[in-house]
């Protein structure tokens, strides 16, 4: 019987077919395509024939389609709709790929073709988009270690295949740890709590089985819970809960796994002749340097803990007027804020939500997609992998240009946070295909569906890197999309945030729940003056985790992680009532795997570039200036990574941009 995963994909789009493929097909379909896949490398590594960027680029680029087809299925799955079964494959499959792609970097007579094609690249005819191919391909062999030899050759593959277990059991510690605690609520624990976080509390309750409501760890439970709670006894717990996942002891904790992940890295940067892990990562980014990055990251820092020292005394005045003496705490600070921001720009998150309907924003961030780029969503019936997900077609003046798949809620399954994937990129080599993008976020459950404002921006925040995939117009796949400089990947989704806040969007958009009525104008004022409200602390709490982060890589490797993160928190005078958005322990974007290590940073290094972006647009007609959106598809949005990010953007934007921006933007300087 053949295997549905590596079988043609009679379906609509020819998307996955999930109700036909079972967790007992994964395993025998990875080692066919890993196999088809290695015979395909080695003959046009065996090719006797001169290389030519056909015969080798061109044949690397087309092999591999039926292991494209059981990783995107399999990895959809596995992040957001774990079971088990499933997490014993990751474990299973993480160092299987890890060895197989070490073989193909370590294939001497593979480099060997791909080294002689760059050193006569000048006397090839190639187009614009082949001689960048080249390049990443050449420069791709060699940070791989393809020009090692010997004992450093093979430990360079046994440092990979170690790294990629251990960003596995990373996760799977993390998303352990999230699945299993909860704290049960009984009536009198529900006092002061809004209907929307009770609604969600006892949703999250039915999951867990629970016969009442709970609060789980889930962003989209546990914030909400904090800024709301009248009961610090209870603040205090599950604070203390969610800050300590990772570093509960036992089987999950992740402090070992931290230590020996940062060893490794610094010993694999050094094999490839580079001081430290933050020197080899940062060589390929826009940033280029760690002093670069310390440079950014401390011109924002400065402004952002003034203003969250101020907030705090503030805050700290209004704690004791409730009678409570001793310093302001973590898990107090998220509750005197929402205290303070209805205090002062008179704005209840309980009275707004209601006009942030999940479906309605949803429908808010295509009509700017419409509006911007002249995309039209339809929705298709058919079979995903969970009941939650939605799916569109995705035209644009009648023409297909792609499948969106939207998975919004919170589950036990669904490791936490929010992502964009491709299940299939878009390309035109070795044959057209239109891209299948998902955007997966936490958002909790409800009749209907209710957001924060935070909610509302994430979402516009994944849709902007769904176009990017959606919008992309290239040849070959692998630099398709996303596939960007790591600090240039985050511009599109940053920059998308912004048309949340274009007034007549929300004037449109945000319609109360149960009436219908649009927002009054006097809370939508409210709404967007309060933008900026408690933006020392999301400052704080990103710019602390980015430092750490770029400490760890930018040296020798810590013997405690946990020990040189206290010393860098100490350095930089981190307000005592402000955590890390992400400690060490649960710092999935460093530690899951090399993606954001040492480059964190690329949230702030983009919204440099997404505020001044947004300001080219408002210089222009405004937020749906044609000619800014024309110009934005044409050079950021369609063109991948067939140029280097600051080539593009300086085409998009004439200039590159300064801090200021994004200080004025954050309202941590005048304007």
């Amino acid at each position: 019987m053949t295997n549905p995963i590596l079988a043609a994909w009679q379906t609509p789009f020819e998307i996955a077919p999930f109700d036909a493929i079972s967790d007992d097909d994964f395993a025998p379909a990875l080692d066919t395509a890993l196999t088809a896949h290695l015979e395909q490398i080695e003959a046009i590594a065996d090719n006797t024939e001169t290389p030519d960027f056909d015969n080798t680029i061109g044949a690397m680029e087309a092999a591999g389609e039926a292991l494209d087809k059981v990783l995107s299925v399999f990895f959809t799955v596995a992040g957001a709709d774990s079971n088990p079964k499933r997490e014993e494959l990751q474990r299973d499959f993480s160092p299987k790929l890890a060895a197989h792609f070490s073989a193909i970097s370590s294939n001497k007579a593979l480099f060997r073709r791909v080294a002689d094609l760059w050193a006569r690249k000048d006397e090839l005819t190639l187009t614009p988009e082949q001689s960048r191919v080249l390049m990443l391909t050449h420069r791709g062999f060699v940070r791989a270690g393809a020009a090692l030899e010997g004992e450093d050759d093979t430990r360079m593959q046994d440092i990979k295949a170690r790294l990629a277990t251990l960003g596995t059991s990373f996760t799977q510690n993390l998303l352990a740890d999230e699945r299993e605690w909860f704290m049960e609520l009984s009536d009198s624990d529900l006092e002061g709590l809004p209907d929307f976080v009770v609604g969600a509390a006892r949703a999250a309750g039915s999951e867990k089985d629970v016969d009442g409501p709970v609060v789980t760890l889930s962003r989209s439970i546990i914030v909400p819970f904090l800024q709301f709670s009248p009961r610090r006894d209870l603040r205090e717990l599950a604070y203390k809960a969610w800050a300590a996942r990772g570093a509960n002891g036992g089987e999950t904790d992740n402090r070992e796994i931290a230590a020996e992940t940062l060893k490794l890295r610094e010993e694999r940067a050094q094999l490839l002749g580079y001081d430290n892990f933050a020197a080899y990562k940062l060589e390929t980014e826009m940033a280029r340097t760690p002093e670069r990055v310390r440079e950014l990251l401390m011109q924002v820092w400065e402004p952002a803990r003034a203003q969250a020292g101020a907030d705090a005394e503030t805050m700290t005045q209004m704690m004791q007027a409730d009678g409570i003496n001793g310093p302001l705490e973590a898990w107090d600070w998220r509750y005197y804020a929402e205290k303070r921001r209805k205090a002062e720009h008179d704005l209840d998150e309980a009275e707004l939500k209601p006009y942030l309907q999940l479906d309605r924003m949803i429908e808010a961030s295509f009509a700017c997609a419409n509006r911007l780029f002249g995309l039209d969503f339809a929705p298709l019936d058919i079979p995903l992998y969970h009941e939650d997900c939605r799916a569109w077609e995705v035209t644009r003046n009648g023409k297909h240009v792609a499948v969106f798949i939207g998975d919004y809620f919170a589950r036990g399954s669904k490791r936490s946070g929010a992502w964009c994937s491709a299940m299939r990129a878009q390309a035109k080599f070795p044959k057209e295909q239109a891209p299948i993008v998902i955007n997966v976020c936490n958002f909790a459950k409800g009749d209907p569906a209710l957001l924060s404002y935070d909610d509302a921006r994430t979402l516009f925040h994944e849709f902007g890197h769904a176009l990017h995939q959606m919008l992309s117009n290239v040849t070959y796949e692998s630099i398709s999309g996303t596939s960007v400089a790591r600090d240039f990947v985050e511009l599109p989704s940053q920059l998308y945030e912004h048309w949340l806040e274009v007034p007549e969007v929300l004037a449109e958009f945000a319609t109360h729940a149960e009436t219908g009525a649009p927002m009054p104008q006097e809370m939508l004022d409210k709404v967007l003056k309060a933008a900026n409200f408690d933006m020392g602390f999301q400052t704080v709490e990103y710019v602390a985790s980015a430092l750490v982060d770029l400490e760890f890589h930018d040296g020798a490797a810590p013997a405690d992680p946990m020990v040189k993160q206290a010393e860098v928190l100490e350095q930089i005078g981190m307000p005592q009532a402000i955590g890390m958005r992400h400690a060490t322990p649960q710092f999935a974007h460093v530690f899951a795997g090399d993606g954001y290590s040492s480059a964190y940073y690329s949230y702030m290094w983009s919204e440099v570039m997404d505020a001044d972006a947004f300001a080219a647009f408002e210089e222009a007609g405004g937020a749906f200036d044609a000619e800014r959106a024309k110009a934005l598809e044409t050079h950021i949005l369609s063109t991948g990574g067939s140029r280097e990010a600051e080539e593009l953007y300086l085409a998009f934007r004439g200039k590159l941009p300064g801090v200021e921006a994004l200080l004025k933007g954050r309202g941590l300087i005048a304007a």
